[in-house]
């Protein structure tokens, strides 16, 4: 980058990563420069002053989530770095067609696993890893749901590697979280940095609370009119409550906990001040296990007893269907791309990150002797939890890895670390490179749409390549943009 000796980017360098804003490629318009040359004239202190603003905008906001410890639960906000990622609107079309080829495949190996099985028995996916799987649903068996679709919602995470290709890291099928963050970003940046916005031609994220209500409206038992949709919360200590209450209201339904709902002749009702309300589509935030007491746990006070009688009857529809966990499971993951080529007959668009399975024996074979180069993951944690980088452990790390690994093959995969790309974000020391990821969402009623952009998660330490913000990572404002000619 040529820059002043005023500029901020002056001691910026990417060195080997692929940098979202410096990295030259076709396509943007002109508006990575654009985007530079203006933050080059706010200048660092101006820069800043406005990101504190938008930061106490999110406390002020409580726009927060909780971090729990075994002492102590803490809301923090999501850190805010104030210099987009910027995405061409070809690169939007490819990451798009990607998500939407595999919301697809989940649904059909969803489907296919609790009704038929042919996948499983044609040998694509072993069976005793699905059946077996902690979070397979022997309840959801020949269980009917609408359109065949079980992923109403999903979260696919994404990253950049160092020769710029999209890698599909997991997929988050049950209860994503962290559209919020998407669209409060875009409002942050409309308030604090009109002036850096200004004629860039971006696709819009205001619409995803009319979209999610659409497709909940669309899955909501056949014949009713005028649905009613709720949205169920486990209630202010689940540590993404904000979103709970975001999603409400950009959808402009009730948000309920499962003491506001009743179960009356398999049908699923609302208490209100009015008296009961008929309810027919729930978007639930809680998870599979306190559902129903009277199917999972016997002891969960967060569930609404007969729940799930009243959805086989086709009286109320949930999103996301329970036993979704199986699609992202790591080890299911590592299957995808057949998984993906046995429904559709297509080639990944999206491909995975190289994989290995330690439950199989050259898996686990090739992960103990390559343990100092790869990235060890549990397959059934997330937030970045449970995690051993290799190059970066240190000796008595990689030996509890190793051990942890022999005692339970099959809670492990492995992967190379791969070299996240960068963007410029703002630091205490100015404006430096920061490993990043992105979150795509998909919303899936009849058909699949997915919101532009997503939530581009930045880890805020230097050289860190955790990005989740439980441990300590951030977010920025992504933006997808136009095509040339393409109409706002």
């Amino acid at each position: 980058m040529q820059s002043s000796p005023a500029d901020p980017f002056r001691d910026y360098d990417p060195g080997p990563y692929f940098c979202e804003l410096a990295t030259e490629r076709t396509g943007d318009g002109g508006a990575r420069d654009v985007v530079r040359g203006r933050i080059g004239a706010i200048g660092l202190d101006a820069l800043r002053a406005r990101a504190a603003a938008a930061e106490n905008d999110l406390i002020n906001l409580g726009i927060t989530f909780t971090v729990y410890s075994e002492a102590s639960a803490i809301d923090r906000i999501l850190p805010f770095d104030c210099i987009p990622r910027i995405l061409t609107a070809a690169e939007w079309r490819t990451l798009e067609a990607g998500v939407q080829q595999r919301v697809a495949a989940l649904n059909l190996f969803l489907h296919d696993i609790y009704h038929r099985r042919a996948i499983l028995r044609d040998g694509v996916v072993p069976a005793d890893l699905v059946l077996g799987n902690s979070n397979y649903r022997p309840e959801m068996e020949a269980f009917p749901v609408r359109f065949g679709t079980y992923v109403h919602i999903c979260g696919t995470d994404i990253v950049r590697d160092a020769e710029g290709r999209f890698l599909v890291l997991e997929d988050n099928a049950r209860t994503p979280s962290g559209v919020s963050y998407v669209v409060e970003n875009r409002h942050l940046m409309s308030r604090t940095f009109p002036d850096l916005m200004a004629g860039v031609r971006l696709r819009p994220v205001d619409d995803y609370g009319r979209r999610l209500l659409e497709a909940m409206s669309e899955i909501a038992p056949e014949g009713v009119d005028n649905p009613q949709v709720v949205l169920l919360s486990p209630g202010i200590y689940n540590s993404a409550y904000f979103e709970h209450v975001f999603l409400a209201r950009e959808m402009g339904v009730p948000l309920v906990e499962g003491a506001d709902l009743v179960v009356e002749d398999e049908r699923v009702w609302m208490r209100t001040t009015g008296g009961r309300r008929p309810v027919h589509t729930i978007y639930r935030r809680i998870g599979d296990d306190f559902l129903d007491p009277t199917v999972f746990r016997p002891d969960s006070l967060l569930g609404v007893p007969g729940l799930i009688g009243a959805w086989r009857r086709g009286n109320v529809t949930l999103a996301n269907a329970v036993g979704t966990g199986v699609a992202d499971d790591k080890a299911v993951y590592a299957y995808m791309p057949r998984i993906i080529k046995y429904y559709l007959d297509q080639e990944a668009i999206l491909p995975n990150v190289e994989t290995h399975i330690c439950r199989e024996q050259a898996g686990l074979a090739y992960t103990l002797a390559n343990l100092d180069n790869l990235v060890v993951k549990p397959v059934g944690e997330s937030g970045g939890y449970g995690i051993t980088i290799g190059p970066r452990a240190t000796r008595a790390e990689i030996a509890a890895a190793r051990a942890a690994l022999m005692a339970d093959p099959s809670n492990w995969i492995s992967q190379p670390m791969i070299g996240l790309s960068v963007a410029p974000t703002l630091t205490d020391t100015g404006i430096r490179p920061r490993h990043l990821d992105l979150r795509p969402f998909a919303v899936t009623g009849k058909t699949t749409w997915v919101l532009p952009g997503g939530l581009s998660r930045v880890a805020l330490r230097e050289g860190s390549l955790v990005v989740n913000s439980s441990q300590g990572g951030g977010s920025k404002d992504t933006w997808v943009l136009m095509d040339e000619g393409e109409a706002p």
